[in-house]
């Protein structure tokens, strides 16, 4: 069960952070070069159908290894515990990526027009940062990277 566990997690990091480094890297310059972001509201329209149920995949089967590994909840914000360290910082991470995506939804987005792409692009490059950041600390469960 373990195996099938990691997979669908690996396979939903994949979708997850391969998407935002679409985003990122290729279709936000051309966003803020031409100050045209139907390009974005494009993509999110693809993307979201597949990017966020990869997401809540990731969620649940992230608690669920979180558990397997450390099966004491209160034990997953010990910082002495090497496994437990990882857990909080993907916790932490997950923490960010939720109240940067509310931002973008009730801040930017409703008033979305080419003097405020800035601000959305700024929010898509953390929510890149932080989706390669969680592939990192995946990672350094199996390298000890961050132990």
């Amino acid at each position: 069960m373990y195996g099938v566990i990691i997979l669908i997690h690996i396979l939903s990091a994949t979708i997850w952070t391969g998407g935002h480094l679409v985003l990122a890297i290729t279709i936000l310059p051309k966003t803020l070069k031409e100050k045209n972001y139907s390009y974005l509201l494009r993509f999110e329209a693809g993307y979201e159908k597949i990017g966020m149920p990869s997401l809540v995949v990731q969620i649940l089967t992230g608690i669920w290894l979180a558990y397997r590994f450390v099966p004491d909840l209160s034990q997953w914000f010990n910082f002495d515990n090497p496994v437990s360290k990882l857990i909080s910082i993907k916790l932490f991470l997950l923490a960010v990526t939720f109240a940067l995506a509310a931002d973008a939804r009730l801040r930017v987005i409703p008033k979305l027009s080419e003097k405020n792409l800035n601000s959305l692009a700024w929010h898509i490059i953390s929510v890149t940062i932080v989706s390669v950041l969680f592939v990192v600390v995946g990672v350094s469960f199996r390298t000890g990277w961050l132990f």
